[in-house]
């Protein structure tokens, strides 16, 4: 059996998610012109995931899919997914505490660590004034 072969329709999506899944088939390893190579038994095979308005192709799924962590969250992980304080993005949280999306977690740590560091700074040097 084929790994290709579709599956069980998924999540039915929204046209916003259409067209991102419709960019992301262009990066599928099988997709030829609008046709599916893993399908091609002899004759031209139309992508069935190019097409469609819900997740049909078990390779989308486990290969391409992954490239977009959001599409992939909206997707499958709705119930758990969180959207990021900074950015607006929807990720998978590690813990029930995260308030960010991975990309703007180290930035906003080096930005705390920062601030930290200058106020430790200005206490040790006493350039901040004495409260009264």
């Amino acid at each position: 059996m084929k790994t290709t072969e579709p599956c069980e329709p998924g999540p039915t999506i929204n046209y916003h998610q259409y067209r991102q899944m419709r960019q992301l088939v262009h990066e599928c390893c099988n997709y030829d012109d609008g046709n599916c190579i893993a399908l091609d038994e002899g004759e031209e095979c139309v992508c069935v995931q190019s097409i469609s308005y819900s997740l049909l192709c078990r390779w989308f799924r486990t290969a391409v899919l992954p490239l977009d962590k959001e599409l992939e969250t909206a997707l499958f992980h709705r119930q758990d997914g969180k959207r990021c304080v900074i950015c607006g993005a929807l990720f998978l949280p590690g813990s029930n505490r995260a308030k960010y999306c991975p990309d703007c977690a180290g930035r906003e740590r080096l930005h705390k660590e920062a601030a930290r560091q200058r106020k430790r700074y200005a206490i040790s040097t006493h350039l901040e004034q004495e409260k009264v």
